[in-house]
């Protein structure tokens, strides 16, 4: 299996609204997607300017996902990894997390940090972000409504350019307030 990755263009409107619209996304909020707005966001460089990147994931040439990294211009990026449901499980959101944390300290030298969400229902994502050395940073209580407006615990990560470079995980430290 060959993991490769590909700038989403503006041409690819059509194409990457349909891929969003076409699956089903169960630890995403929003509901189902709009593609006709999707296509016109991407269209209009919505989703390939100076503060967001987008890119396929390809797996054996096959589009499978894309990852977008948004917040580019403000000092800690964010993400939104999605990978197709009969792709899921092989690894690739491993893979394209760890292309993703390369590609944004490569591309933006004064980044620090990297940051990313997710439901802490999705045990997925989670092993994702362990595997790819985040250090747990937040945990959101009842934060993230889903479809049904059922609200469910928000867990946040980060990873440290040193920690990257190191390999490492700089623990963080959750005992820093006085005893009453």
């Amino acid at each position: 299996m060959k993991v490769t990755y590909q700038q989403v263009r503006r041409v690819d409107a059509v194409a990457f609204a349909a891929f969003l619209a076409g699956e089903v996304w169960p630890f995403h909020s929003g509901g189902p997607v709009d593609a006709k707005a999707v296509a016109r966001q991407v269209a209009d460089g919505e989703y390939d300017c100076a503060s967001v990147r987008t890119h396929w994931i390809l797996v054996d040439g096959q589009q499978c996902g894309f990852v977008r990294a948004f917040d580019l211009d403000d000092g800690t990026p964010l993400f939104d990894l999605r990978i197709a449901s009969a792709y899921r499980g092989r690894g690739i959101g491993t893979a394209a997390l760890g292309w993703l944390i390369a590609y944004l300290f490569d591309l933006l030298l004064d980044i620090n940090r990297i940051e990313g969400t997710t439901r802490a229902d999705n045990a997925a994502m989670r092993a994702v972000f362990r595997a790819n050395a985040f250090a747990k940073e937040a945990h959101y209580r009842q934060a993230w409504p889903d479809p049904d407006g059922v609200l469910h615990d928000t867990v946040g990560y980060g990873i440290l350019r040193q920690d990257w470079l190191s390999r490492t995980v700089t623990p963080v430290h959750w005992d820093d307030e006085r005893a009453r």
